[in-house]
């Protein structure tokens, strides 16, 4: 538990507003969730809550420390202790518990309590228990004061609590007071509260009531029955047996009736409930008649609170989810009526846990209003049972059942740090123990180690499933920092604290003796050097024994730690000391250093007399003199201390003498200044304290040299600006005026420019470039001082001037030097040239930047006028630029020829044709399609080329040179086109071109490379595979099989039409083309030409073919009515002759499954069919003939077959109706008489239209289905 001091600025001490309305003025302690702390030396209320009427509702027990003092709330069972925390949230805390709070001023917080109940301090070997008990009839606190009614209740949820009467004004109308008063409370605050009266006439009607209701009230336990008879006995003797007090042994009073001189229904804990006076022994004797009413009225509140118990009872289990690790969601509804409404009052709930079973103890982990909770902080891979209880205005009802529910696992506990089990120089044993696991097996171990080199990186030196490692191969004491984590099926744990260990080394060595570092009358300040033999890292520790001369004790530690250095104090003064030095480490102690011997100081002299002046005091000297002390310690003086100090104030002073004389002389003083002198003595003893101090005053003097003036910013071409300080002497007198004068560079006369207090001036009417002498000097009242070193500025240079025109000479026609010379510099040197050259006077760009005075410009153009000018730069800027020089470069041979290309074959095959007739030849191409004319240039042995005329360079170009390689040079006229001849075909030539004038031959072009054509393909052989009367197929070449090597081909397919001229049917790389929309009986020409890359090759002789006489068209089903029985009349539809050929007819008929035979031929288009068989089946058809003149007869196609049923004699006249219906029908049909017979062998045909339209109807159908189900079964 933790404790404060009184007044104490902890973070738990803060005071709170005393106008906040709170219900508890002590917040919890973070430490503990059921720790308070007193915020104010008042405390001002405690709020305590009573659900069930037991004889000890709250019982307070103290620990006294000092002034503060711990108190031990103890909440019986079936009770509730509400208090607020320091968010502002309330917590209720059910009993049995124990809640634990601190008084900062060692005074007992005042406590209220219910109506009939009493505080009470018992006081037991040093403990002080605060017990609130059952009022007693004949105990009266405070007096008869007059009745004041409880204020109302300070939040909605809590109508149980009770504020301090002080901080909420009464309310006209409310339940009755509560008494109070405990400990050190006022009697102010006990006489507001009275009891309420119940007579013990309605025992036995509550006692009646109360049996078929849920009883009000927990049993205690058998420790707290007897805990609560042992206080009321002491409780008794304490009031000395007054007031009626309680049989032995005797059952707890019963929390029903009571007595007492008011009548006024108590509101217990802010819902109706018996009055607290219920609670006396049954001895006592009651006021039966004052009392009647009241204790009715209170009987219907109590069982209202009843049902308001039982009805919170109801509340249903939680429900669980969202299960983590550490968290988990509880939910649960609120309790409901019969009639599904909650009851009236704000609802609160208290949700427990319990990992300890079912049963176990349950720890309370929500308290509020929501019906949900987030239960945090729980342990991972744990069975937790967890309930709800519902409360309203402080009344609680059980609690649900519980509901188990398990967390999840999770990732390790981070382990504990490896501790070292043992180690070696070169080794350390780690071990380490297994951390909590969390649901998970921890199957391995990652150990991380900096290798020692302390800078916070680790690196993992260990990994498996052992809990220790041996680390080798490490330096002698070293320091290595380790870190440990564990790794399980869930994951990795985070990592431990790290941990320091250290190698072992060997014992160290003994080191030097210790030396003298300062030495003082009593004492002595050694130092000792570390052991060469022990590493930095070692942690050596050192001894320093000491022995006095003539002491006879030896030698005695005087020191022990790992500091080289010790100073040791409280020695005798000129006294001898023996002393030396030990080192040791974890492994062990040295051997002692050799021993050295040393003496204190003695004691320091007196001060010296007060300092005189011998002689005069000149500005910058004067000489002291002083007599020696009077005491000097017991040693000889060996020197004199002089300091002196400027000024009076004595802050700084500074040595100017030391020595054994009794007089200095003080030099290089400043004039004009006041000095303070002192003086003291040294000796073996040390330092005399400080004589007394004489002040001087020297004369003042001129000022002293100036440092020479400098320039500010940069020099101007005439003007100067310069700036000084201030002498660093003034002589004594302040500063009062500057004088600046001015010589020429060579001359030693000069001038004053400036005279006058500042510390700046300008100079003007000076030349640029020019160098100019200054000198300074400064003045006081005593006059000027000496002038200070010259000081030489050279005024700001100006722009060169304007270069002359350059010179330019040409050294070839590509090539031109051109040279200037140096324009004045104007004070700066030229430090570069600029060069601007172009071929326009307007467009000329710098082409040279330098400090030369020539450039050579190299890659011009011959015959070419070009532009330059020159400028020259110095630090002062730009000059301007000279006058412009024109240059024209000489003549020269011819550029090389460039953008070489070949010709196309519409250039080469009209390359040399005149004008005119290409004119007429494109007239020629609207009208019709002619044979081109064969080529002057065949591409398989002539290439043309055309090429840009290059630049002549100012000679004009007499002629080309075409260098075709192997073969002899071509040599043309000043054209840019020809044709070179006599090519091989399928031939590659490399080309090159030359240029000529009259200067020569200029340079070859590049390389281009061409290749001629292969000799165009001959044509193939073109025939005729299939015809018709109205289309040809041709066919011509090899087919596509064997022409896969000639793939390149293609084919032009020309035919004459009627005026004899030939067009274009296909062009294409395919072997046939079917020829349609042809005439009967015609003869038609055609010729075919072959194409490759080479061109077009000659067109083949004309193939003449000629289409055949087209037949007749098919006729309709014939018609057939039956004559008789034995015959029938057949017609069927005429046909117009054709082209003047006559047309016949053939009819044939077939009778069961024989062949047909022919029955008419002849040019009529209806015939009589006689001798007829009966019962037997005939079919019919019909073809239409062409008749030609001069050629063979041409039949047509058959038309569909008709068939018809020929039955016995006795049916002939009803057989007639049955045939036209058959041919009405194009289908067999038999008569009337034997129609039932046959039907199923004479079936109904159906029209091609017929059939069309019913599978279409079929379709429609099928599409409105799958519509229909589409818009129900997917859509909606």
């Amino acid at each position: 538990m933790e404790e404060h001091e009184p007044g104490s600025n902890s973070a738990n001490s803060e005071t709170v507003p005393e106008d906040q309305d709170i219900c508890h003025p002590w917040p919890y302690l973070r430490e503990s969730p059921h720790v308070v702390s007193f915020k104010n030396d008042w405390l001002q209320m405690l709020c305590v809550s009573r659900q069930h009427k037991n004889h000890q509702l709250l019982a307070y027990k103290t620990n006294q420390r000092k002034d503060m003092q711990v108190i031990l709330v103890q909440v019986n069972p079936g009770e509730a202790f509400t208090i607020r925390r320091e968010d502002g949230q309330y917590q209720c805390i059910t009993g049995p518990a124990q809640v634990p709070m601190m008084s900062p001023n060692g005074s007992v917080p005042p406590i209220y309590v219910p109506p009939g109940y009493i505080s009470q301090i018992i006081e037991e070997n040093g403990v002080r228990r605060v017990l609130v008990l059952p009022q007693q009839p004949d105990f009266h606190p405070g007096g008869h004061s007059p009745l004041h009614h409880a204020p109302p209740p300070p939040h909605a949820h809590l109508p149980a609590f009770i504020p301090h009467p002080a901080m909420m004004p009464p309310p006209p109308q409310l339940y009755t007071g509560m008494v109070g008063g405990v400990g050190d409370m006022g009697s102010q605050y006990i006489s507001q509260y009275h009891p309420a009266h119940i007579y013990s006439e309605q025992v036995n009607s509550a006692d009646s009531h109360t049996q078929h209701s849920r009883q009000a009230f927990v049993h205690r336990d058998d420790r707290t029955s007897k805990t609560h008879e042992r206080l009321q006995r002491k409780l008794k003797d304490r009031q000395g047996g007054s007031g009626g007090g309680q049989v032995k042994d005797s059952p707890p009073p019963s929390p029903q009736k009571t007595s007492s001189s008011l009548s006024t229904p108590d509101v217990h804990n802010g819902v109706g409930g018996k009055g607290p006076e219920a609670e006396l022994p049954a001895g006592h004797v009651l006021d039966k008649q004052a009392g009647r009413g009241k204790n009715a009225e209170a009987e219907e509140l109590d069982a209202a609170t009843q049902a308001l118990q039982a009805l919170l009872s109801t509340i249903s289990k939680p429900v669980v989810s969202d299960i983590q690790a550490r968290a988990v969601e509880a939910s649960w509804s609120a309790p409901k009526t019969e009639d599904d409404s909650t009851p009236t009052g704000a609802l609160s709930y208290e949700v427990s846990v319990s990992f300890s079973g079912k049963d176990g103890k349950y720890k309370s982990m929500y308290c509020g209003e929501e019906l949900s909770t987030t239960l945090e902080n729980l342990r991972p891979a744990t069975d937790y049972h967890v309930r709800v209880q519902a409360m309203c205005n402080c009344l609680q009802g059980s609690p649900s059942e519980a509901v188990s529910f398990t967390t999840l696992s999770c990732e390790p506990e981070p382990p504990s740090a490896p501790k070292k089990a043992s180690g070696t120089k070169n080794s350390l044993v780690l071990q380490w123990k297994a951390p909590c696991d969390n649901g998970s097996k921890v199957h391995n171990y990652i150990l991380q180690w900096d290798e020692g080199k302390g800078n916070g990186v680790f690196e993992q030196c260990y990994y498996g499933p052992q809990k220790q490692y041996r680390v080798a191969k490490l330096s002698p004491a070293s320091r290595y920092s380790f870190r440990l984590a564990a790794k399980n099926d869930m994951g990795v744990s985070e990592f431990s604290e790290s941990v320091e260990l250290f190698t072992s080394c060997s014992v160290p060595s003994s080191p030097f003796p210790p030396e003298l570092e300062m030495a003082g009358v009593t004492w002595l300040r050694l130092k000792w050097l570390r052991p060469s033999s022990s590493p930095k890292e070692d942690d050596v520790c050192y001894i320093l024994e000491m022995e006095e001369e003539g002491s006879g004790y030896g030698f005695q530690p005087s020191y022990d730690g790992d500091e080289l250095s010790c100073c040791v104090r409280s020695l005798h003064r000129s006294t001898k000391y023996k002393f030396r030095v030990a080192a040791y480490n974890s492994e062990g102690k040295s051997n002692p250093s050799p021993v050295v011997e040393f003496i204190t100081k003695p004691d320091r002299p007196s001060y010296p007399s007060k300092p005189v002046i011998k002689g005069k005091v000149l500005p910058n000297s004067f000489k002291l003199a002083w007599e020696p002390p009077k005491e000097n310690g017991g040693a000889d003086v060996t020197k004199y201390v002089a300091e002196m100090s400027e000024g009076l104030s004595g802050l700084s002073w500074e040595l100017v003498y030391s020595g054994p004389a009794t007089e200095h002389l003080c030099d290089g003083l400043k004039p004009g200044c006041s000095y303070q002198t002192r003086v003291y003595c040294m000796s073996e003893g040390g330092q005399s304290p400080l004589s007394e101090t004489l002040q001087v005053q020297t004369p003042a003097v001129p000022p002293g040299p100036c440092q020479p003036p400098r320039l500010v910013g940069k020099p101007k071409a005439r003007e100067l600006q310069l700036r000084w300080a201030a002498p660093q002497v003034d002589g004594g007198s302040p500063v009062s005026c500057y004088s600046v004068e001015l010589s020429g560079p060579q001359s030693e006369e000069s001038r004053e420019v400036y005279q006058g207090p500042e510390l700046d001036c300008s100079v003007g009417g000076l030349m640029p470039g020019r160098t100019y002498g200054f000198r300074l000097k400064a003045g006081n009242k005593a006059g000027f001082g000496p002038l200070s070193e010259r000081y030489d500025v050279t005024t700001g240079p100006g722009a060169p001037e304007q270069c002359k025109a350059p010179s330019i000479t040409c050294k070839s026609p590509s090539c031109a030097v051109v040279s200037w010379e140096a324009p004045p510099c104007n004070g700066a040197p030229v430090t570069e040239f600029r060069l601007e050259w172009g071929a326009a006077e307007g467009s000329m760009q710098v082409c040279y930047s330098g400090a030369a005075l020539g450039h050579e410009m190299k890659g011009l153009l011959p015959a070419t006028n070009y532009f330059c000018r020159v400028q020259a730069l110095n630090v002062a800027g730009v000059g301007p630029f000279s006058e412009a020089v024109l240059c024209l470069t000489p003549c020269s041979v011819p550029a090389a020829v460039g953008n070489i290309c070949v010709m196309k074959e519409s250039e080469l095959t009209r390359f040399g044709v005149p004008d005119e007739e290409e004119e007429e030849e494109e007239e020629d191409e609207d009208e019709c399609i002619r044979p081109p004319p064969p080529p002057l240039y065949s591409p398989s042995t002539c290439v043309g080329i055309c090429w840009d005329p290059p630049c002549d360079h100012g000679s004009e170009i007499t002629s080309y040179l075409i260098d075709l390689g192997e073969r002899q040079p071509v040599v043309v006229g000043p054209v840019t086109k020809h044709v070179i001849q006599n090519l091989q075909p399928d031939t590659s030539y490399r080309i090159r071109i030359q240029a000529l004038n009259c200067l020569g031959a200029g340079p070859f072009s590049h390389t281009f490379k061409l290749k001629t054509k292969p000799l165009p393909p001959q044509p193939p052989r073109l025939e005729c595979t299939a015809f018709s009367h109205h289309t040809l197929r041709l066919k011509w070449g090899d087919g596509p099989a064997k022409a896969a090597a000639s793939d390149a081909l293609q084919y032009h397919l020309q035919m004459e039409d009627k005026s004899g001229r030939f067009i274009s049917l296909y062009e294409g790389t395919c072997h046939t083309h079917k020829v349609q929309r042809l005439n009967e009986s015609t003869s038609y020409a055609f010729r075919i030409q072959a194409l490759n890359e080479a061109g077009s090759g000659p067109l083949s002789a004309v193939y003449t073919f000629t289409t055949p006489r087209s037949p007749p068209a098919p006729l309709k089903a014939p018609k057939v009515e039956r004559v008789d029985d034995s015959s029938c009349e057949v017609s069927w539809e005429a046909q117009l002759p054709m082209k003047g050929d006559p047309v016949a007819y053939a009819l044939q008929f077939m009778m069961g499954n024989s062949d047909f035979k022919q029955a008419y031929k002849g040019p009529g288009t209806c015939f009589t069919v006689q001798h007829l068989h009966p019962n037997s089946d005939y079919r019919f058809r019909v073809c239409a003939i062409r008749q030609c003149q001069d050629a063979p007869e041409l039949s047509g196609p058959y038309s569909p077959t008709v068939t018809l049923a020929v039955q016995r004699g006795g049916d002939g006249p009803a057989s007639a109706s049955s045939s036209s219906s058959s041919r009405s029908t194009s289908s067999s049909a038999s008569s009337p008489s034997s129609s039932s017979s046959t039907s199923g062998r004479a079936g109904h045909s159906l029209t091609d239209e017929q059939c069309a339209f019913l599978l279409l109807m079929v379709f429609a159908v099928i599409a409105i289905l799958i519509a229909f189900v589409i818009q129900y079964f997917v859509i909606k």
